[in-house]
């Protein structure tokens, strides 16, 4: 009689660890509040030598304004560290620092978002010449040939040597160069509005921590703008306007942040938009007076601007397109069983 055969000894399979997405199933509410504590107080204790000597006259201006530009940053080094639970794996990859890869999908997207953000701004200057808020001269840069004129002969020198149109070309030209620059600032506050809160308020979802977060970034500058910054408006009303601006381009830099997985192409975004936001001095006619709220990309024509550019990428699936924070790992496979 036939001995059956024998059967092979099953060997176990192998042990898939999936690595969870390195941003928190539910939002860290104690975290974020101490966040928005934190990141706000150091604002205001920032802009104190102000309110208590000068206002945006005092000397202290050129130091106080850049310093308070990182206090969002050293509120998400504090929370991150001391306060989230769990604290993130990777705390670098959370802040969206690092790793720097796909290194094409983010040096693609932050060129969207410097040049896009040169774009608002020069589309929220002819929207406000479109509708009669503000008069431009194209040709001979009236306003600006003027501003220039007087600045020479308050400094006792003659006329300007090169055309004034070479000269606004100039400015335009460096736009992108200066947006660079600009970005060794703006990444003290990407990284804490759009590195650290926008993760944390996501499980909310895309749009409610998109709105969220920029709301808190534009509730932020209320120390500086009470004193009459961006708008001349040192009030509740220049707040609101701040608020509303900064809620409305924000949708369009955390856009850039969420589609990259990284918070690099935010900043240089964020330094190109501070780079850019004097366009519509250059454009001026002479005699005009417009009101900060119709010129700079922050008042009512970049919230337009923001909208129509935020429906598009809605239209298009753009906000769908979130790459995951998975950091990928070898499978462990358990050691050979012997025979």
């Amino acid at each position: 009689m036939t001995e059956p055969a024998p059967q092979p000894v099953p060997q176990p399979a192998t042990e898939q660890v999936p690595e969870p997405e390195n941003r928190p199933a539910s939002v860290p509410w104690v975290a974020v509040t101490v966040f928005v504590i934190i990141s706000f107080g150091l604002a205001w204790l920032c802009s104190l030598p102000l309110w208590l000597d000068g206002g945006l006259g005092n000397p202290l201006v050129p130091v106080l304004l850049p310093l308070t530009m990182f206090t969002p940053a050293v509120a998400a080094l504090i929370v991150v560290l001391f306060v989230q639970r769990p604290r993130p794996r990777s705390i670098a990859q959370y802040l969206g620092v690092s790793p720097f890869r796909p290194a094409r999908r983010i040096i693609y997207i932050a060129l969207i978002g410097l040049f896009g953000s040169v774009l608002v701004s020069v589309l929220s200057v002819f929207l406000a010449a479109a509708t009669g808020a503000i008069q431009l001269d194209l040709v001979n840069f009236s306003s600006f040939a003027q501003t220039i004129n007087e600045q020479l002969t308050a400094a006792g020198v003659g006329s300007l040597p090169i055309p004034i149109g070479a000269l606004v070309a100039i400015q335009l030209v460096s736009i992108p160069f200066a947006a660079f620059i600009n970005s060794l600032l703006s990444v003290g506050e990407e990284i804490g509005w759009r590195g650290w809160l926008l993760p944390s308020l996501l499980p909310l979802g895309t749009w409610p921590a998109l709105l969220a977060s920029g709301a808190l970034w534009g509730l932020w500058h209320s120390p500086l703008i009470l004193l009459g910054y961006n708008f001349n408006q040192p009030n509740l009303l220049g707040v609101l306007m701040m608020t509303v601006g900064c809620t409305a381009y924000g949708v369009l830099i955390g856009w850039l942040r969420l589609r990259s997985g990284s918070v690099w192409p935010s900043v240089l975004a964020h330094g190109a938009f501070n780079a850019s936001a004097g366009i519509g001095l250059l454009l001026l006619a002479a005699g005009s007076t417009p009101t900060a709220f119709s010129l700079l990309p922050l008042g009512w024509p970049g919230w337009v601007v923001c909208a129509v550019l935020a429906i598009v990428l809605v239209l298009t699936g753009q906000f769908r397109k979130q790459p995951s924070l998975v950091r990928k790992t070898a499978p462990k496979t358990p050691a050979a069983t012997p025979q």
